[in-house]
């Protein structure tokens, strides 16, 4: 509507001139109005022009009235010439219609026209609802009066003025398509003599579309043929014009005022839209109904677009008239200026100023709605607003999912309140039987009130009795029946004082008991409390997190090294730290602002005999998740650690001061005031000792102050020296331990690096007095063993000579050297791997390395127990490292996560349903790498993508993958990244919709635990862990609920197409399945807490053992 408007103010906004054309051809045009005049042969056309331009009113004085003083010389009969001046106007601009009539002299030969004016404002005619492009409106003259004069004398008719509103006519709302209106108008006075007859017709035809264009005005005017002056009357008319042109420009201002305030209230309502989007941020709930709103707003300004293109091109349509009517009317002026003496020139050149003045008023109408058009497009800008929106409900989803898993972890916390709520159901038990015996002696006093209420009123009877009692005194009644009437008042009264005793006997007795159960209540209570308050002191406090534990054992222990306080001392307050005691933690956040003899003299105050909650484990290795971590043995470490520390053992870790440690995840981290010298090489060496907590544990860093910079490399592993590094680490740490007063039930050490400390225990250090612990010993790989040449063992101060045996150290495959590993198997009193399956396989010729033999003689204490995973660390509820959290119960995040890994890599998003296959290994013969190079290639074979990260420390293998990276460095549906990066591993789980671990050996393998946590299916060789692990969803031996991937036994291309093929068609063509696959494998545990009972249980029965052989 309101693009119509505008279309109604602003489309005829073209003042035009037309060529002339006589009364033969008009029937040509009949689309236009025009008024036609024929004039005789004898008769000089004479030409008129008008204009219009945009000016103030002008004032009456001002204005000047010419008279009407034209003389026209008669012309030829056979003559005709034929002049028409068209005017094309507005809506809101009025039509003057002028005719003459004239009259013949044949004395004078003089012609005299009298003007007819019809006026009739076009607004009637365009604003007529019932007229179309189909109708034909016209108005006819059909009789023109004329007067005849004889040659003596001169006849002239007066001027009929006919005035008929063409509102009756055009404007009528009765007439349809179908009517052809017409006004006749019968006589017309005209002139007529013997030499020349002139007769003048009037005809008015109607265009179809009236609101398109408006017909020219053509005026046919006799004249003279040799007239040199411009009728003045036609002048005063044409001045008139332009007065009304004047009148009309200030209406048409005001259009112009109405399309301005549309504009505002354009603008308005785009304020009123960015309103709405205000709206729809604060208000999420309501931001689908919001977006189609402004949806089918932003359809309401295309169709505006729309109708403001047709506007354009109309008035493309009107330019290109308006430029043939600039020709003619240059043309008649130039006739007009050879005709015309220069002051009309002059009058008819302003009337050609002012018309150019309202061309230039046309042109900055056309700007101002090309600026129109300019604004509504800035409307469209509101689209990206609604994408934001989008976005910030995203946001607000994985908020809310955030919440949700806060939640799920709220919940695991209430699950440790059930012992307090057994507890305080006993408690509640209790309470509850005294408020029974409080009831029931509260009965008991209810009756007693009731009873003495009872005596109250016997009471309140005899005196009654009594009272009656003196009015028959007063009245001196009969004395029989007085007498009678006494006796049995006096009988009444000691009914009455029996039954008072009684009443007072059972008062008496109730309240007696009621005070009793009083007094039992009181003591019962006050019992409970104390109770409740000794248990206060006695149970471990569980609001404070590990850190603080952690944190406080390792002040007691730097307070023992640094000789502030005595080993016995520091053992009680290290095992009041052990149990969380509360007195302890009261004492030490009092403590806190007091200078430290003064927290020593408070911590010593506490120190009492107590007996220990758990075992005492102490973790020595090279590796530590996440500080130092290279493979599996550094989540082992850290994971196990936390699930011990959960069951309420205490569980530290010592390892090497390596200068690559990440210590911004180290808390707290500080050097002790105390040196640890350390016997190497035929002399002892000093060691700094480091402390601080990692996730809540408390760990020990040792660094050696050894020319050779032992841990200043850069790197873990990988040295020439190696066996020299850890050798001399393994008597570090156990110097540590002796000198520090430690007295471990556990000392579990890993891998070949540290199983020195077997040897070492035994033959150095229990001889000194640090004899409380058993040895466990786990090989995570017994691929690597740690040989040397058996004089290397001279250095870290073992005998070669005494351990170069081949029931002792000796390598089997090389007698003079010796195995690390095997003396940590034969030394060590429990002998642990990471998986079961992979338990039986080393004790084979083909998987133990040399080792199987060793293996079998000591199987009694070997057994492989299966790793677990750090669910905290790897929870894809919580990751920060991904970019949407997710979890089992929506999966949307990780579409998203597989969108965003997608983009960051330049993988094609094209089809959200094309597999992602993800690999994160080192690439070493271990891992399968041709398999792997071959699952790469059979993978976009299938349609699929595929991800690899990792790198080879093998350098011929890193070329290879190096160069197939290169292969791939632009394709759409493969990216390898040929290093480790941490963050990148999230998201390639959360990402990946398959996984491939093709290894030929796997002692347990962590990335099949990780990816299933992730909802990524797992594609796994049968061996070790992997077999462990992974159970085929085809295998119908294996129950339902643990078909969790896709396996295969022979490590070839046939066996690995088999399993990704199966998988690949799984995907394809049932997602349904597959999509409970994946919240299958998330809801699996991996957790530490099934491989951490199995530890507990072996570590009790190995000290169990231990202090039975003591007794």
């Amino acid at each position: 509507m309101m693009a119509l408007k505008l279309k109604t103010c602003l489309v005829c906004w073209n003042l035009n001139l037309t060529s002339p054309f006589n009364c033969n051809n008009h029937h040509h045009h009949h689309n236009n109005a025009v008024l036609s005049f024929p004039t005789s042969t004898s008769h000089r056309l004479l030409h008129a022009s008008c204009k219009m331009r945009h000016r103030p009113p002008r004032s009456q004085q001002k204005k000047q009235q010419i008279k009407k003083a034209s003389k026209e010389q008669p012309s030829s009969p056979n003559q005709d010439d034929n002049s028409k001046v068209s005017l094309d106007t507005t809506p809101n601009l009025n039509k003057e219609i002028l005719g003459s009539t004239h009259t013949e002299n044949s004395n004078s030969g003089q012609h005299t026209n009298e003007e007819i004016l019809i006026r009739k404002p076009l607004t009637d005619v365009i604003g007529n609802p019932h007229l179309n492009q189909n109708e034909d409106s016209k108005v006819s003259l059909d009789t023109i009066p004329h007067t005849k004069n004889s040659d003596s004398g001169q006849h002239i008719n007066e001027e009929n003025l006919i005035r008929k509103p063409l509102t009756d006519v055009i404007g009528n709302p009765h007439l349809n398509q179908n009517e052809d209106p017409k006004v006749t108008l019968d006589t017309i006075p005209h002139t007529e003599n013997s030499d020349s007859v002139q007769h003048t017709d009037v005809k008015i035809l109607n265009g179809p579309d009236v609101q398109a264009q408006v017909t020219p005005l053509g005026i046919y005017l006799n004249g003279a043929e040799q007239a040199e002056q411009l009728s003045g009357g036609q002048l005063e008319n044409l001045l008139s014009l332009i007065r009304k042109a004047e009148k009309n420009i200030l209406l048409l201002n005001q259009a112009r005022v109405r399309a301005v305030e549309d504009l505002e209230k354009i603008l308005a309502e785009k304020e009123a839209l960015q309103g709405e989007i205000n709206v729809l941020e604060m208000r999420l709930a309501e931001s689908d109904s919001q977006i189609e709103v402004a949806t089918q707003e932003k359809i309401n300004m295309e169709l505006l677009e729309d109708q403001l293109e047709k506007l354009r091109a109309e008035l493309a349509s009107r330019a290109s008239t308006e430029g043939r009517d600039a020709e003619l009317y240059d043309h008649q002026i130039g006739v007009l200026g050879d005709k015309y003496p220069p002051s009309h020139n002059d009058s008819i050149h302003s009337l050609t100023e002012e018309l150019n003045s309202l061309k230039e008023e046309n042109t900055s109408l056309k700007n101002a709605i090309d600026s129109f058009k300019t604004q509504l497009n800035d409307v469209k800008n509101t689209d990206k607003h609604l994408v934001k929106l989008e976005e910030e409900r995203a946001s607000f989803e994985s908020a809310l999912k955030e919440m949700e898993s806060k939640l799920l972890m709220s919940q695991e916390d209430v699950s440790k309140l059930s012992t307090l709520r057994v507890e305080c159901k006993d408690l509640s038990d209790k309470v509850e039987n005294l408020q029974l015996l409080l009831d029931k002696a509260t009965k008991h006093a209810d009756q007693a009130t009731t009873m003495l209420q009872q005596n109250q009123d016997l009471r309140r009877k005899v005196d009654q009795l009594e009272a009656s009692l003196d009015e028959a005194n007063m009245y001196k009644l009969s004395s029989d029946k007085l007498q009678k009437y006494n006796e049995q008042m006096q009988e009444k009264i000691k009914i009455l004082e029996s039954h008072l005793q009684k009443s007072d006997e059972e008062i008496y007795s109730y309240v007696q008991m009621y005070q009793e159960s009083v007094e039992e209540f009181q003591d019962t209570l006050n019992t409970l409390k104390e109770e409740s308050k000794r248990r206060e002191l006695d149970e471990p406090v569980d609001d404070m997190p590990w850190d603080f534990w952690s944190g406080l054992l390792l002040l007691i222990d730097g307070w023992s090294l640094e000789k502030k306080i005595s080993i016995d001392d520091a053992k009680l307050l290290r095992e009041k730290v052990w149990k969380r005691d509360k007195r302890i933690s009261d004492i030490y956040m009092a403590c806190k602002k007091q200078s430290e003899h003064e927290a020593i003299s408070a911590f010593l105050g506490l120190v009492a005999s107590a007996t220990s909650p758990g075992l005492y484990v102490i973790h020595i290795a090279a590796e530590m998740a996440p500080v130092a971590k290279v493979g599996g043995l550094g989540d082992v470490v850290s994971g196990l650690c936390k699930a011990l520390q959960k069951k309420g053992h205490l569980a530290e870790i010592i390892l090497p001061k390596y200068d690559c440690i990440q210590y911004d995840r180290i808390r707290d981290f500080r050097a002790l005031d105390v040196v640890i010298e350390s016997y190497f090489d035929g002399q002892s060496f000093k060691n700094k000792i480091y402390v601080g907590t990692i996730e809540g544990l408390p760990v020990y860093f040792i660094e050696p102050h050894h020319p050779d910079k032992f841990f200043w490399r850069g790197k873990f592993y990988g040295e020439h020296d190696d066996f020299r590094r850890f050798s001399y680490f393994s008597r570090a740490a156990l110097e540590f331990l002796l000198q520090a007063g430690k007295k471990p039930d556990i000392i579990h050490c890993h891998d070949w690096q540290t199983a020195f400390v077997a040897p070492l225990y035994w033959d150095v250090y229990a001889p000194k007095g640090l004899n409380s612990a058993r040895i466990c010993f786990t090989c995570h790989n017994f691929e690597y063993q740690g040989t040397a040449p058996a004089s290397h063992l001279e250095s870290c101060g073992l005998d070669a000579h005494h351990l170069n045996r081949p029931d002792r150290m000796q390598d089997n495959s090389a007698h003079d050297r010796v195995n690390s590993v095997k003396g940590g198997v034969v030394f060590s009193n429990i002998v642990t791997t990471v998986s079961p399956t992979y338990a039986q396989e080393v004790r084979t010729a083909e998987g133990g390395h040399g080792l199987h033999s060793t293996l079998s003689t000591h199987s009694k204490k070997f057994l492989g127990i299966l790793n677990g995973i750090d669910t905290d660390a790897w929870n894809p509820a919580t990751d920060t490292f991904l970019e949407v959290q997710y979890n089992a119960n929506d999966l949307q995040g990780k579409a998203q996560n597989k969108e965003a890994l997608r983009r960051d890599l330049g993988l094609s998003s094209a089809d959200v349903r094309r597999p992602l296959l993800g690999c994160i290994t080192r690439l070493v013969p271990q891992k399968g790498v041709h398999l792997i190079r071959h699952a790469i290639y059979r993978t976009l074979e299938l349609g699929g993508q595929f991800v690899l990260l990792g790198s080879s420390p093998v350098p011929h293998i890193q070329r290879e993958f190096e160069g197939i990276a290169n292969n791939f460095q632009n394709h759409d549906h493969a990216r390898l990244i040929l290093k480790y990066d941490e963050s990148l591993s999230h998201v390639i789980y959360a990402a990946s919709d398959m996984f491939i671990i093709p290894s030929i050996f796997e002692p347990c393998g962590l990335t099949q635990m990780i990816s299933m946590r992730y909802g990524a299916i797992p594609i796994v060789r049968k061996t070790g862990g992997l077999n462990d692990s992974v159970f085929d969803v085809d295998d119908d031996t294996v129950p339902s609920q643990f078909q969790n991937g896709f396996t295969f036994l022979n490590a070839d291309e046939p066996g690995i197409n088999g399993a990704l093929d199966r998988a690949f068609n799984l995907y394809m063509n049932n997602p349904e399945i597959w999509q409970q696959l994946v919240r299958k494998d998330m809801n699996m545990d991996f957790s530490w807490d099934t491989s951490a009972a199995q530890y507990e249980d072996i570590y009790s029965m190995s000290v169990a053992r231990a202090r039975a052989t003591k007794k």
